[in-house]
């Protein structure tokens, strides 16, 4: 993050943290901030993306160690949430077989819903949320194209988190 960048402080803040998770008001954001957050803040969605490289507002919470894992636009109020580190990747052959948790934390990579995810799988929803509560796995073609997504994305997954 950028030394002078106004969005430091929110970096700041969530660096000093001990907390797993933080929420914010938008409003607490401003005064950390001592200044308002642009107005597609408050009506875009893609503002708050952790797919955003490059965007400084990402920056500042990524490089803090945090990803957005809610947002609610209406409420004004974002939650911030340290990513789990070291998922257990298991492989079968060279497949990465991917289980409820990995699964979630792509997702949350990807600052997507569950019904979004299943858009970009081309999977229903429902599909997506039996993964995450590991009532069955995805299939080996499946499990393919999660670890294209995930590369795509930039998700980071191997033995290590």
């Amino acid at each position: 993050m950028k030394g002078g960048s106004k969005y430091q402080p929110l970096s700041e803040y969530l660096r000093r943290s001990n907390q797993r998770e933080v929420t914010l008001t938008f409003v607490e954001i401003e005064v950390l901030m001592a200044e308002t957050l642009p107005d597609s803040a408050r009506s875009k969605r893609a503002w708050w993306s952790n797919r955003s490289k490059g965007a400084l507002q990402a920056s500042a919470w990524m490089e803090a160690g945090y990803l957005v894992e809610n947002l609610d636009l209406n409420r004004e109020c974002v939650t911030f949430r340290k990513p789990s580190i070291g998922y257990k990747v298991q492989h079968v052959g060279d497949t990465v077989q991917w289980n409820s948790d990995l699964i979630k934390a792509l997702r949350l990579h990807m600052s997507l819903t569950q019904g979004q995810l299943a858009q970009e799988l081309g999977v229903r929803q429902q599909t997506v949320s039996e993964w995450e509560n590991s009532v069955y796995t995805p299939t080996r073609a499946t499990s393919k194209h999660l670890t294209l997504v995930a590369e795509q994305a930039g998700f980071k997954y191997g033995e290590g988190g």
